[in-house]
């Protein structure tokens, strides 16, 4: 029975985490649709990602050669994700804007998102991405649901359009909900899918090798398979005159 009991202590202390992550700034994660075959998704992500978020966010663990593998050519990277004649594919991902100037500008240097997806969830990407609404009150003129007194504006604006925050209590429940007050280029849908795209990249960008290690596990199992016929043939081969 104490055995038990120091094991679910364990899983508790390993899922503690995820709990935190599941319920930072109080509001229902949605789930985001990952699907890390859809190269046409990840590239889709991957401009949105450098045209918009590589603005001042830097991914300096990644490279824009990597994107060879979600099936972008060298002419591909360099035309469709705008990248300046100096900027070399083996390059890592830098922001456009110098990490003081950020700081200066919204009061702290904005985060190296190579890893973002690992760290925060995919989940929690999708959600935070959609929930920015207009808050007059503060700096920047926003704020988010999951990320309450954020510092970062709403770089998406254009695209989403302006959403209002509404609180309505019924019998001592209060409940807060995102209305669209002023439409943006693209429709909801057509918005929610962008964001779909742009969380999909950054989940294959914290870990671009997913993709391939599948393709390597099966060499090295077939590699060993063959290694293993090999053996037991040579063992045959050894005691043959034994028995």
């Amino acid at each position: 029975m104490k055995a038990i009991n120091k094991l679910r202590i364990l899983v508790l202390f390993w899922m503690l985490p995820a709990i935190a992550i599941a319920s930072e700034g109080g509001v229902h994660l949605d789930k985001a649709p990952i699907n890390l075959k859809d190269t046409a998704a990840l590239q889709r992500g991957a401009k949105l990602f450098t045209t918009r978020c590589l603005a001042c966010h830097s991914a300096s663990y990644m490279r824009y050669n990597r994107l060879r593998d979600i099936g972008m050519g060298e002419a591909q990277i360099k035309k469709e994700l705008e990248l300046p004649e100096d900027v070399k594919l083996g390059s890592t991902m830098q922001a456009a804007m110098d990490a003081s100037a950020a700081k200066l500008a919204f009061g702290v240097a904005p985060p190296d998102l190579s890893v973002i997806a690992r760290s925060r969830s995919a989940d929690w990407l999708y959600t935070y991405m959609r929930t920015f609404y207009a808050a007059p009150d503060r700096a920047s003129g926003w704020d988010n649901l999951a990320f309450p007194s954020v510092g970062m504006p709403h770089a998406l604006a254009d695209l989403q359009g302006e959403l209002k925050l509404q609180v309505e209590t019924h019998e001592g429940h209060t409940t807060r909900k995102l209305v669209l007050d002023k439409p943006g280029s693209l429709q909801p849908a057509e918005y929610d899918a962008a964001i779909a795209d742009l969380t999909n990249y950054l989940v294959f960008m914290s870990d671009p090798s997913k993709l391939v290690r599948p393709g390597l596990g099966y060499l090295v199992l077939g590699f060993l398979a063959v290694l293993l016929v090999l053996a037991y043939a040579l063992k045959k081969e050894i005691w043959k005159d034994v028995h």
